[in-house]
């Protein structure tokens, strides 16, 4: 079993997209079983996945998200008659991901996620970890893609410690690429702190359009870079208004009738699993 983050500390650069589109061609053309981890308080991988009310009655049957993973095994609730009381929250192997495809399967993120307090050093970091453990065991699945969120955060550490990979989307521009190297040395100083096994598995170029001046500056730079020359993946996502779209009917790559973009994903996935 696999876990693969996606991390970018920049927003807009086709993280979510090509988290939900290399789980949905994992689970269609190879026949793995995955799981989707929504670690991102905007829960833009959930909204990808489930339409709006989909979302809410799962919800309000109390379906589990991400918030049952970082929960405290008890917490505080207040009776007026029997004064305040501990209840007890659900054992990590026993929070479930909904099916959302066949073989694809997803722990949706929460809002709620913003207003939980969790600070570095309480233990709470190493849970997505434990989480991932116990229902890979479960349910036995084959690859687990983590979306995280674009900061450097609680939330993304948890990624980190709990995945053998990552992967970095960058939009072929200056803005988007100058932060990498930030990125990287901050992933490093967690290597240190929390002596993580991790490897960077490479850089995926999202929304392409080919031969213009600024993606030929990009690939200049990437090209000149002693590090990420060779960790560029071959496959390129290019830039296809339809996907943006479709992706809020929860509809992916393969499923319209771009046959460049099919093309690439299916590459970029190949190359991922070859690399792994």
């Amino acid at each position: 079993m696999s876990v693969i983050s996606l991390i970018n500390m920049k927003g807009g650069v086709g993280k979510t997209t090509l988290a939900i589109n290399i789980g949905d061609c994992l689970a269609s053309r190879h026949e793995k079983k995955v799981l989707l981890i929504d670690v991102d308080p905007q829960f833009n991988c959930s909204q990808s996945l489930m339409s709006p009310d989909d979302y809410i009655k799962y919800l309000k049957e109390e379906g589990d998200t991400i918030i049952n993973v970082f929960e405290r095994s008890k917490r505080p609730i207040a009776n007026t008659v029997e004064g305040i009381q501990d209840k007890k929250n659900k054992e990590l192997v026993d929070v479930t991901p909904i099916e959302v495809r066949n073989n694809l399967f997803l722990l949706p993120g929460n809002l709620e996620l913003y207003r939980m307090e969790m600070s570095p050093g309480e233990g709470r970091e190493y849970k997505l970890s434990k989480y991932i453990t116990a229902t890979t065991e479960k349910h036995e699945f084959d690859i687990v893609i983590i979306d995280t969120p674009p900061t450097p955060s609680i939330w993304m550490t948890s990624a980190l410690l709990a995945s053998n990979y990552y992967i970095i989307p960058v939009k072929p521009d200056p803005m988007s690429f100058t932060g990498i190297d930030l990125l990287e040395s901050i992933i490093e100083d967690k290597k240190q702190n929390f002596d993580l096994k991790i490897e960077c598995l490479g850089l995926v170029l999202t929304m392409v359009e080919a031969n213009t001046r600024v993606y030929n500056g990009v690939i200049e730079t990437i090209s000149n870079s002693n590090k990420w020359s060779s960790l560029k993946f071959t496959k390129e996502i290019p830039k296809r208004t339809e996907i943006a779209r479709e992706q809020l009917n929860q509809k992916f790559i393969l499923d319209n009738n771009d046959e460049k973009s099919k093309i690439a994903l299916t590459g970029l996935v190949s190359e991922i699993l070859a690399k792994i």
